[in-house]
């Protein structure tokens, strides 16, 4: 019934994964034109009529701040015009901000579920948010996994031995799941973080022989790259074959992609959650199905 599902609004940071999923639902593909002023303040017109059901897809990158007001503009404007607005985030920022790890912090997950629905989002789809516990905030959300389109594409790099390596005790789940996908086994480094500084360490020592097997570091995002680096090294000291880091979200802030290749790593490979080089698996089909169920139900 995808022709109920009026139009796709294509935001500024996504308009390539929403003329993927406008194709796979057959709806039309509406466009946002967007005018930033010399003061910083932008404006969006859409550039065409949106019709009764619509989604929103505008994943929230760097610049975030930017990016989930200019969602947040989209949706107010569906809404506005009478449409039921299903908004796609691909990346979902501010999912790590799902508690107070220290005094004063706010929650800030729970005021950007609360501003999205306040714009008129009567639904929410989103990739491997990265805590389940942040899905709480939102009365309608859709979680998709890109774990069995990333898992299909490491089946296709011919691995020698493959062994999947989560970078820390919390990826676990995650890496099990890729592990079963691959049919193959896994393990977990340990890793703890410096809530103040952010500072990493990883424990040196692996719970079983790495020694030439192909290593996948499966994360759900990579952002500076540290834990990634300092997984790297700590799989080359122990004997590793080649290594590959792959996610669902590719920031890559800075010099990350850099420091990564140097530290051993032989290819970065994400969904386009994000854009860019690094963008190899496409979520444009996981995507309109997710769309296809939040407004047809």
């Amino acid at each position: 019934m995808a022709a109920d599902i009026s139009s796709i609004v294509a935001g500024p940071s996504s308009p390539e994964l929403a003329a993927g999923i406008a194709k796979h639902l057959g709806a039309k593909l509406v466009s946002a034109e967007l005018r930033v002023f010399s003061d910083g303040e932008s404006k969006i017109r859409l550039t065409a009529s949106i019709g009764k059901k619509c989604a929103v897809v505008q994943s929230a990158y760097p610049p975030t701040d930017t990016h989930l007001l200019q969602a947040m503009m989209m949706i107010k404007k569906c809404a506005d015009d009478g449409a039921e607005v299903c908004a796609v985030i691909p990346y979902l920022a501010y999912a790590r901000q799902d508690r107070a790890f220290l005094e004063g912090e706010s929650v800030s997950v729970a005021l950007v579920a609360k501003l999205l629905a306040a714009a008129g989002a009567k639904s929410v789809v989103t990739v491997d948010i990265h805590s389940e516990a942040a899905l709480a905030f939102f009365s309608s959300i859709t979680n998709v996994s890109s774990m069995p389109l990333l898992a299909a594409h490491a089946a296709s790099l011919k691995l020698k031995d493959a062994l999947v390596v989560s970078p820390d005790t919390g990826g676990i789940p995650r890496a099990q799941q890729f592990a079963r996908l691959l049919k193959t086994d896994m393990t977990a480094l340990k890793k703890s973080r410096d809530r103040t500084t952010g500072e990493v360490t990883v424990e040196q020592r692996i719970d079983m022989d790495v020694s030439g097997r192909d290593a996948i570091l499966i994360d759900d995002m990579i952002s500076s790259g540290g834990s990634i680096v300092k997984a790297a090294e700590v799989l080359r000291k122990n004997g590793a074959g080649k290594i590959y880091a792959m996610c669902a979200h590719a920031l890559l802030i800075g010099d990350a992609a850099s420091k990564i290749a140097a530290a051993g790593v032989q290819e970065i490979i994400a969904t386009n959650s994000i854009p860019g080089r690094h963008a190899k698996v496409d979520l444009s089909k996981a995507l309109a199905e997710a769309v296809r169920k939040a407004l047809l139900l």
